[in-house]
This record gives structure tokens, sequence and C-alpha cells, in this order.
């Protein structure tokens, strides 16, 4: 059997788990094959990533004139499915916020992988995230390719899942899958009862990496880190404004920050005004290798965030015996327990979050 793994990015340094997932899938004897909408091969910084991007095909490598060639052999090829899925396309596009020409460039994208599937003996399509990555599958599938399913993280899909047309994808898709308890009952709200039986749970894996190793004694050096993307809903200016009243209180302490993102510029502003240049540190993205260290290095991973699915990073502290410090949002609390694996605080609450970290 011959599927495909559809992302909107990928490889990606966020999207480790994905990558392990296809290792899993093909360690059963699957064959599969990588595509991507887009590249951000610049990015990576993981010796894994980039032998993934070999695998890789990507859609809008074919440029303009690849995309408006594909859509002129499938209409010349099925002019009836394409007017249908036209139609399709139309009536989710009218109700986006990405607005109807991105839809038909999603339309063109789907002609494209249509040609590559035929090509591969594709027979499902597999797409992470309830984005465009998904409405692509579904257009290609309307066009007459092969049927898809598709993984639902959140918080995205759960804070505007009318605008990405969920109903529409669960509708068509053979099977869902959600990362947490959570992810699936906020999809149960989002499609018809007779829908239901279609939605899994199927939580993100491990890196064996992190399950290997004995654990070792938590450090007795006051150091904290925190791994994610530096975006809005991570908390970590929040996380900041906590570390200034450590500071404020005259503890003595480590914050490092591994990641990157839109907010980093806002972050390194913040850090600078509140003078915490000598408590708060910037890595940038890492390796697997580099964020266990950071982890074993660490009394306790930090994740202040106001909205999840159900972080990866929090199950990479656990498993080498690190706590951790976070919110009780979507999936998270499936996971953690309070005062047994680490604190689970309220979320946007910078006193309960200092009160942990200073208990760390």
């Amino acid at each position: 059997m011959t599927i495909a793994y559809l992302v909107n990015q990928y490889p990606k340094v966020s999207h480790s788990f994905i990558r392990r997932e296809i290792a899993g899938v093909e360690a059963c004897g699957i064959q599969v094959k990588r595509f991507s909408i887009r590249s951000c091969a610049s990015q990576l910084v993981d010796p894994a990533d980039q032998l993934e991007l070999q695998k890789t095909r990507f859609v809008l490598g074919v440029g303009i004139v690849g995309l408006c060639f594909s859509l002129l052999r499938t209409a010349l090829t099925r002019p009836i499915r394409l007017l249908k899925t036209l139609g399709l396309t139309l009536k989710i596009g009218w109700g986006s916020d990405r607005g109807v020409l991105n839809h038909l460039a999603y339309l063109a994208e789907a002609c494209v992988l249509l040609g590559w599937f035929s090509e591969s003996d594709i027979e499902r399509v597999h797409a992470h995230f309830g984005t465009n990555s998904t409405t692509v599958a579904m257009l290609c599938h309307a066009l007459g390719g092969p049927s898809y399913s598709f993984t639902v993280h959140g918080p995205e899909e759960f804070d505007k899942s009318q605008l990405l047309a969920l109903r529409e994808k669960i509708n068509r898709a053979a099977f869902v899958v959600a990362v947490s308890s959570f992810g699936k009952s906020q999809l149960y709200r989002w499609c018809s009862h007779n829908q239901w039986s279609k939605i899994h749970v199927i939580h993100c894996g491990v890196d064996e990496m992190f399950l290997s190793k004995p654990h070792t004694p938590i450090p007795d050096v006051p150091r904290l880190v925190c791994v994610g993307r530096l975006s809005e809903q991570k908390g970590h200016l929040l996380l900041i404004e906590a570390a200034h009243q450590l500071a404020a209180e005259g503890l003595q302490f480590k914050l490092v920050l591994v990641g990157d993102g839109p907010l980093r510029s806002q972050i390194e502003g913040t850090i600078a005004q509140l003078g915490l240049q000598d408590h708060i540190e910037i890595t940038g993205w890492a390796s697997n290798t580099e964020v266990q260290q950071q982890i074993l290095a660490a009394r306790a991973l930090v994740l202040p965030s106001f909205a999840e699915g159900l972080p990866v990073v929090l199950m990479e502290a656990l498993a080498v015996g690190r706590p951790v410090i976070t919110t009780y949002v979507a999936g998270i609390p499936e996971l953690v327990s309070d005062g047994s694996c680490g604190w689970l605080v309220p979320p946007g609450s910078v006193e309960a979050l200092t009160a942990a970290m200073a208990e760390a």
C-alpha cells in the first residue's frame, strides 16, 4: 500500500512529530510519499529534517506555469468533475477568511497533486492540520483523486472552524484524527452525530531518544527552559512578566527560550526594557538533540500557553524525568497532573505562574 502525507510546510522545525509519525507508518510496511505545498528549507537545523527534504515533493515548486498546465489538463480530461469541484471551491472560499482567490489557487494545487498521485498509485492522502493542506486534499478527492483523512491539532481549527469549512472536510473524509480527547470533543461540535464514529484520538509520539536514556537527577541550578514557537498562543510575554517578578524578588535564575517566531523582536525588546538580559536567553531553533540537552539542563520545562493542542515538548520533558509548568488548557490536563508531574496553573495568571516557577 502506498499513501501520501500532505502538509502545508514539510519538513519544518516545529513539525518533527510528523516526521516521526511517517517513520512509524513506514515501519508498518506502508510506503509513504511526502508532499508539501511549500518549502521552508532555509529554516531547517535538524539533520533528520534535511534528509526528509530530499524525499519531499513541493507543489508550488512547479511555478505558475505548472499550476496553469495542471489546471488545463484537468479541464480537458475531467471537465465535469472540475466544474463540480469549482462549485465546491467557490462555496468554501466565500465562507472563508482567505477568500475565493486563495481557494482557486488551492484548486490549481489540487490539480497538480491529482497528476502526481496518478503517477505514484497513491491510495490514500493523509493531511496534517485542518487548514489549507486538508482543503487541497479534499479538492483533489473531489476531482477523482484518492480518498483523504486528516489530523487536527488545534488551536487554529477550533478558533475558526466555520471559516475553515471543517464540517465539509469531516463529512468528505475517510476518517479524522484528533491528538487529544479535548480535540475530539471540539470536532464533535462541528459535525453531525452520524459522523462521530470516524473521529479517533491518536496522540503524537515522542522521539525514541527521549525514552532510551536512563533518567538523570534534576540539576540544582535554578534554570528553567521553554521550548516552542515564539507566538502569541504560547504565552511568552506572560512568561517574561513572571521572570520580571522573580527578579524583583531577588531570586537568582536562568530562563532559556528555545525557538523562534513572529514575536521574537517584541520578546527581545521586552527583555531589554525590563533589564532581564542576564536572566533570559533566546537560542533560536534547535535540533532534537539540542532540545533534549536543554531540557536535561533545566529543573523544569515551562510552557504557559493560552491555547494549544497537546504539546509534544511536554511529553519529551516528562519522558526524561523533568517536571513541567504549564496551563490547564485544551488537551494538557490529559497529560499533566498538578502536583504529580508538575504544576498546572490558570492560563493568563502571572501570579500563579510566578509562584510555580519559584517553587520549581
